[in-house]
């Protein structure tokens, strides 16, 4: 037998240990698991969006591109700064390929930063605004914030508001459809009259909305997500507000119909197709991926349990399915050329039919949306219907 420190001997080591590398190179071969980061707001204030996406991770699927997932599922508590720890807990210690979160807007920004200083890709669940330059490693899976306010402001033009008041959050969500909403108008036809604004844990509004009454809008702009969302909604009918209220993406959930009862039947909202799956005309290049998702979360947690959020986790397994396979052709998980191939795959994997939309991202853009992303619905003797 050879000594172990012979020449021959080192040298049929060192010709093992380059086929073994080699191996890994070739196509199916498996480094790694793919290790996919989920942050979702399962606490806290936001956690009626957040659970829902933390639910739609049993639908994810167990392989991509033939690589089996490693799906690792953390609470950001609905704060930014614990969304900043779990990211980089994620990638540091659980050498995450992808970071899929958070639903709270704060928290997504969050996420943006620690993912962009470590070159991970990351798809949020938030349709967050980032500065020139600073979404390189982010794509989201919601609506621009601008499509769906140019869906609202293209209602309110057809329907004769000339008047408008605003009432949203006071952070990020609520800036980015102040924002909209101002820079809208002069092509819309319509003045902001009034701008108020209130915190998420809020329970009462009584006095901004009597500063928005005194302002006597045609229409309301209610800037907001959740079930916080039909506070302001709930309060203006209560002192009186005949006039239309329209409600963002964020909002619909069937908990902004149960919590608001009576008083938000006939809101109007932009809207994600999925939740009117049913109603989509038969040709709509989205129906089908829809009532896959409809059926599939449905029939794991119950009839009208369908929403927003989980099908944006789902969507971002449907992206990740058409990229990853293209990554593969260059990369193994779990190595940072993989992670950059994968950026650079979602880039450039063309249309994806998923169930809030056609998504096709390219370089110079990372929402991917366009108007076969949304719908406008209302409120119909408890139920959304599709308005047409």
């Amino acid at each position: 037998m050879p000594d172990p420190r012979s020449p021959a001997r080192r040298g049929l080591r060192g010709a093992l240990l380059a086929a073994a590398a080699a191996a890994m190179l070739l196509p199916g071969a498996a480094l790694a698991d793919i290790t996919v980061g989920l942050i979702v707001p399962a606490t806290g204030s936001t956690a009626a969006l957040g659970i829902p996406a933390r639910n739609a991770a049993a639908l994810f699927p167990e392989t991509l591109g033939g690589e089996r997932v490693r799906l690792i599922v953390a609470d950001d508590a609905s704060d930014p700064t614990m969304a900043t720890t779990q990211a980089r807990r994620l990638i540091t210690e659980e050498k995450a390929d992808v970071i899929i979160g958070s639903v709270m807007t704060g928290a997504a920004i969050a996420v943006a930063g620690v993912t962009r200083e470590s070159a991970v890709p990351h798809i949020a669940l938030a349709p967050i605004d980032l500065p020139a330059g600073q979404d390189t490693w982010t794509f989201r899976m919601p609506q621009n914030v601008t499509l769906m306010a140019r869906a609202v402001v293209d209602h309110m033009k057809a329907n004769g508001v000339k008047t408008v008041g605003f009432i949203g959050f006071s952070d990020a969500w609520g800036d980015f459809w102040a924002r909209d909403v101002k820079a809208l108008a002069g092509d819309a036809g319509y003045r902001l009259v009034a701008e108020e604004r209130y915190a998420r844990a809020d329970t009462s509004v009584t006095g901004q909305v009597l500063k928005l009454l005194a302002a006597r809008p045609d229409a309301v702009i209610v800037g907001a997500s959740g079930t916080a969302a039909a506070l302001p909604h709930i309060t203006l009918r209560e002192r009186g507000y005949k006039g239309p209220i329209y409600q963002t993406h964020g909002a619909v959930t069937h908990d902004f119909i149960r919590i608001g009862g009576a008083a938000v039947e006939g809101a109007i909202l932009a809207s994600g197709p999925v939740i009117v799956a049913e109603q989509l005309p038969d040709d709509s290049p989205v129906r089908a991926k829809a009532l896959e998702f409809v059926t599939a979360y449905e029939g794991k947690y119950g009839a009208n349990t369908r929403n927003q959020f989980a099908a944006h986790t789902v969507d971002a397994a449907t992206v990740l399915e058409q990229a990853v396979p293209i990554a593969l052709k260059t990369a193994r998980p779990g190595t940072p050329e993989f992670r950059k191939a994968l950026r650079d795959a979602l880039e450039t994997a063309g249309e994806i039919p998923a169930s809030q939309g056609v998504y096709a991202f390219s370089a110079n853009d990372h929402f991917g949306l366009d108007h076969r992303g949304y719908v406008l619905l209302t409120v119909e003797k408890g139920a959304w219907k599709l308005v047409k």
